[in-house]
């Protein structure tokens, strides 16, 4: 007989892109196959923020929008980052606990972050590690053209020991 552990379904933090909302990740997750429905335990999480703009998905998806923190236009200017990250920390804790994270878009910005910043010891230090990570359309903080949130200077400065899925496209 298997343990409860082996039998539990994997709990994944889903985290929505800019200007949109959990309910709008969850129509587009809950799309996926049912096997792999099955074995996950899906929770959505709005941002703290309503969206402080117009929403791409205006007229394709109903309101209310959020954000999980803002940026300048050109993204080299971050608000509201640190409070995003005390916001998603509370929430696993009264929460959780969690097995991995899911980020769409700017949610998925966010949770690659949030993996490296936990293994920092700069972020999440209140919930159990992160053992996996599911990423659709994201990116990451910095490169040539973007800055980051001053928090976030160095979330990929070292190899992490997680796994990862990446969607790329349709």
């Amino acid at each position: 007989m298997e343990d409860h552990e082996s039998q539990r379904k994997l709990r994944i933090l889903c985290l929505h892109g800019f200007r949109t909302s959990s309910e709008i990740l969850k129509q587009l997750v809950l799309r996926w196959p049912e096997p792999v429905l099955q074995k996950l335990n899906f929770v959505f999480l709005d941002g703290q923020f309503l969206a402080q703009g117009r929403s791409d998905v205006e007229g394709i998806f109903d309101p209310p929008y959020y954000e999980w923190f803002q940026a300048n236009e050109d993204f080299t200017e971050y608000t509201n980052f640190e409070e995003c990250l005390v916001y998603i920390e509370d929430y696993m804790l009264k929460n959780g606990p969690f097995d991995g994270l899911l980020g769409f878009s700017q949610g998925a910005v966010l949770a690659a972050a949030l993996l490296g910043l936990q293994a920092q010891g700069v972020a999440l230090g209140k919930v159990n590690k992160i053992k996996f990570l599911i990423v659709i359309s994201g990116a990451k903080f910095g490169g040539r053209k973007y800055g980051m949130p001053k928090l976030a200077a160095n979330p990929y400065s070292k190899q992490m020991d997680c796994p990862s899925l990446h969607f790329i496209g349709t």
